[in-house]
């Protein structure tokens, strides 16, 4: 189907494709078959503030882009009409905005993705994208680490305070005495 290298006029795409692929924190790819122009710009404006680029490349060259960057496996999602998600930073959050805008739109098709050496299929990006956002985990990682030292200066604490306490009942029951 393809040849072993693209053409010389194609090499500079390749090249690009490949950097994109290989900054990324993730790749989400996509069918759009059927959007209109103005559609495919108002997904790329929502996906921009989660931190997300939306390409089209032609599917040869962004095969030849994902074998160049090592990510096995995603030519298996470039066929048909495909569109390109590259995720920086929070990878739910732009999971998460290309779901919406498939529920919004039924032309476009989430196919799958890669993301740390794996190939992701279309489940596992709603499962993703189902994740709560970067700073509720954060939060919440930071309210499990408080929580036992929080416990422990309580029981510090109670040490000497219970101390305190019996020591002075012992003095009351001395000068009663």
């Amino acid at each position: 189907m393809t040849t072993d290298n693209p053409r010389s006029e194609k090499v500079a795409v390749v090249e690009e494709v490949t950097a994109k692929l290989q900054a990324a924190d993730a790749v989400f790819v996509t069918e759009y078959r059927g959007l209109k122009v103005g559609q495919l710009a108002g997904l790329r404006r929502q996906l921009r503030p989660a931190g997300g680029e939306y390409k089209v490349y032609k599917n040869t060259l962004a095969r030849f882009g994902a074998n160049n960057a090592g990510l096995t496996g995603l030519d298996e999602l470039l066929v048909g009409p495909s569109g390109i998600t590259f995720a920086s930073g929070d990878v739910a959050a732009v999971a998460k905005a290309l779901r919406d805008a498939a529920k919004a739109n039924p032309l476009l098709v989430l196919k799958g993705g890669h993301m740390g050496g794996k190939l992701l299929s279309a489940k596992d990006v709603e499962a993703l994208a189902d994740l709560p956002s970067r700073e509720t985990l954060l939060a919440m990682f930071a309210g499990a680490l408080q929580a036992p030292l929080v416990k422990t200066a309580g029981l510090l604490q109670a040490l000497p305070r219970n101390f305190a306490y019996g020591l002075k009942a012992l003095i009351d029951q001395k000068e009663a005495a």
